[in-house]
């Protein structure tokens, strides 16, 4: 439920609302735009009665969401939410590129791929520790020593570092690590989302592999429900009946993500194609399409990668497409504002 107010509304009635609303055992979040203010009603609101209100002097109209998420909706929460990661925004007109290795292999190899994507134009660095893989006997990354790497590779850099974590068990290994990733094998593992509900840091959650747009939602809501409002969106790409590509990548959820929830939305163009040759064209269109931002996979020898060698771009072909963007996404910016 959403209760939209008044221009200039008596900021002690208001306050007075705010209070017999949590009455109901009913939390109240504050949306505060520059044309109208919205208080977004997360819980039971079964019980409330909606005409009541609505006789209110400082109340303009009353309105049920329908759909089962709530936190995340545009209609709960109608401007962008912008996160700010050590200064680097995630939304707001901004290109955030993340990038580094799929796995954490050697303090050389991530040294070395942090500086380069660094000198790029990367905001962040990224790099798995943790390594769901399809085979067991696949190699799983480095652990507890890759995390250790990764942080040592952000200090250096200055780099905010983003890794995937796979069980609430490994979550003690997170405490200094800046953006936490919810890969799309766990993206409807509850109990863990609700445990990163309850942490301070920003939650990138990707899309599951056969998961619906309101499925993702649902997930995000999980987090959001429990007090954690930094949530990033991020497509990497569908499992359909194609299989020239590793996965499809489903260029709708820009625009349908933007109407639907005021969540950021970035793009894995890598794990969404397979292949390093697919990535930059990927980039672009998901630049087109109002994209917040792109994580990109990056090694110094793609060809001895231990995981995901064959859709990970060399250093030096990051480096002409991060030129590449920066040009695209000024014309994509200009585009949109005529």
């Amino acid at each position: 439920m959403v209760i939209i107010l008044k221009d200039n509304a008596d900021p002690r009635q208001l306050e007075a609302l705010k209070k017999w609303v949590e009455t109901q055992n009913v939390h109240v979040h504050q949306s505060q735009g520059s044309h109208q203010t919205i208080l977004g009603l997360v819980g039971d609101t079964v019980h409330i009665d909606i005409d009541m209100i609505k006789q209110l002097e400082i109340v303009e109209d009353v309105r049920r969401i329908q759909e089962p998420f709530k936190s995340a909706n545009r209609k709960f929460h109608p401007l962008d939410t912008v996160i700010d990661v050590n200064g680097h925004l995630v939304g707001d007109g901004n290109l955030c590129v993340i990038a580094g290795p799929c796995s954490i292999e050697s303090e050389t190899q991530i040294m070395t791929v942090a500086r380069s994507v660094k000198k790029s134009g990367a905001s962040m660095l990224r790099g798995g520790a943790f390594k769901p893989r399809t085979s067991p006997y696949s190699f799983q990354g480095m652990r507890d020593e890759g995390i250790k790497l990764l942080l040592q590779a952000g200090k250096e850099t200055g780099l905010p570092v983003v890794t995937e974590v796979m069980d609430i068990s490994q979550l003690n290994l997170f405490a200094e690590v800046d953006v936490i990733q919810v890969g799309a094998r766990n993206m409807q593992n509850f109990e863990l989302l609700k445990e990163l509900g309850h942490c301070n840091k920003p939650i990138l959650l990707k899309r599951g592999l056969c998961a619906t747009f309101q499925e993702l939602l649902m997930s995000a809501e999980y987090i959001l429900a429990n007090g954690n409002d930094k949530v990033i969106l991020c497509e990497r790409g569908i499992r359909t009946f194609e299989d020239y590509t590793r996965n499809t990548l489903d260029i709708s959820m820009i625009p349908a993500m933007k109407e639907l929830s005021h969540l950021p939305v970035i793009i894995d163009p890598s794990h969404a194609a397979g292949m390093a040759r697919f990535v930059a064209p990927l980039s672009r269109a998901a630049v087109a399409a109002g994209t917040d931002g792109l994580i990109i996979e990056v090694h110094n020898d793609p060809a001895r990668a231990r995981c995901d060698g064959p859709q990970s771009l060399t250093m030096e072909a990051f480096d002409h497409l991060m030129k590449d963007l920066t040009r695209f996404h000024e014309l994509a910016k200009e585009c949109k504002m005529k």
